[in-house]
């Protein structure tokens, strides 16, 4: 596969136009927002820098890129998908990470290859996309910058709407963690599965919470 194609790939499975349904989910934002822990630029850059250095997207980082490398062992797989679900704290995280990992599964379909008899049923989202990335060659570090920075963007996504925040604020915040996202993906690129931890607890029960707010506007 030539750079270009793998750039091409890479930049379509990530964009919010793939039918993941990722802009459903806040992963616990909405309630963080609610709360008005985050109400402003600086406390949104806090909140996911946190999830980047001790939180869920370090843990999606490093099952991603186990997944990766392990693309062609059905056997490691499942045993991937089966520790990724364990470490979800909160019901509504669970099924997220399942339903878009089966969406994406479902919808890069449209690129053959034999990696789809080998996914884990249920296949959390990191899973899928390391998994199904490593096994059509593209390079796990682009893979992790890729997926890192569309989560970031989501993350501000939702805050742009609910908080409000301007849309410059949202760029200056994913401007900000641009080297955040850079040394994650490089730490996560070598790490293995004894590497994960993690202690962000507010997020955590932010999202155990999300299920029992009156009015919502995201499933998580």
């Amino acid at each position: 596969m030539s750079e270009t194609v793998a750039l091409q790939r890479l930049l379509t499975w990530l964009s919010p136009a793939f039918p993941v349904g990722g802009f459903a989910w806040s992963q616990g934002l909405e309630t963080a927002i609610g709360d008005r822990r985050i109400a402003d630029a600086t406390t949104l850059e806090e909140w996911t820098g946190g999830s980047l250095a001790h939180g869920g997207l370090r843990t999606d980082a490093i099952v991603l890129a186990a997944a990766h490398r392990a693309n062609g062992e059905a056997g490691v797989l499942q045993e991937i998908a089966e520790l990724t679900l364990a470490l979800t704290a909160a019901s509504e995280r669970h099924m997220e990470t399942r339903l878009t990992g089966e969406a994406f599964a479902t919808a890069a379909k449209a690129w053959p290859s034999d990696v789809f008899a080998r996914l884990p049923s249920p296949c959390p989202y990191p899973v899928a996309v390391g998994a199904i990335a490593g096994a059509q060659g593209l390079g796990l570090n682009d893979v992790l910058i890729g997926y890192l920075t569309a989560a970031v963007q989501a993350q501000v996504s939702v805050a742009v709407r609910l908080v409000p925040l301007g849309q410059t604020a949202g760029l200056q915040v994913i401007a900000a963690l641009e080297s955040e996202v850079a040394a994650l993906a490089a730490a996560a690129a070598t790490a293995g599965l004894d590497d994960i931890g993690g202690i962000a607890y507010a997020a955590d029960i932010a999202q155990m919470r999300h299920e029992t707010i009156a009015v919502r506007v995201f499933r998580s």
